[in-house]
């Protein structure tokens, strides 16, 4: 990467993490493009060669969060491992607390753009692993309902913890989730 490409991710991730920074103290809608700039140290016309607007920055954000959350379930390889569905879930819950973006997805009925653009991802994911699994125990279109319904229960328990502002530690909402995996999923695999 040459000097003028690192000048630009640079910028991009600190103009995308002082927005996620913002998430946490004001409202989406009460978010300005001098907000942004100010907190993320750059100048306006920095922000306009990113970004055209703040709802474009919006969806650069959806996709960035997108792009981490599939980075992870790719890298996880199911096996009938406790420790490892545990860890990997972990991960999913400690992403889920450090990112205040998804957090106030999860937690608000604002994030339709979001879940629309996640549920088409999820959908190509699934019938990926569909396609790519030797299931011996259920059929391919069983199979492909059973990661659908892991992926679904697997949002609904990050949305319940989010609505609780995290109150119970991120441990125990894995412990959660890594029960209904191997107990629900796992089992036909």
């Amino acid at each position: 990467m040459n000097e003028l490409d690192e000048r630009y991710s640079t910028a991009e991730d600190a103009i995308i993490d002082s927005f996620f920074l913002l998430i946490k103290e004001k409202d989406l809608s009460k978010i300005t493009v001098s907000d942004v700039i100010q907190r993320a140290g750059v100048v306006r016309s920095t922000f306009y060669n990113h970004y055209e607007n703040i709802p474009a920055l919006v969806d650069a954000a959806e996709d960035k969060t997108l792009d981490d959350i599939f980075g992870m379930m790719e890298s996880f390889h199911p096996k009938n491992d406790h420790d490892m569905c545990k860890s990997y879930f972990l991960a999913i819950c400690n992403y889920t607390e450090k990112n205040p973006f998804l957090a106030n997805l999860l937690e608000s009925a604002r994030g339709d753009n979001f879940f629309e653009k996640a549920m088409r991802m999820f959908h190509r994911y699934v019938t990926s692993v569909t396609d790519e699994t030797q299931s011996t125990s259920a059929s391919k279109e069983e199979f492909s309902y059973l990661i659908a319904g892991a992926i679904g229960s697997i949002i609904g328990v990050l949305h319940k913890w989010t609505a609780e502002d995290f109150a119970s530690p991120a441990e125990n909402i894995a412990n959660i989730m890594t029960k209904m995996f191997l107990g629900g999923v796992m089992p036909y695999l």
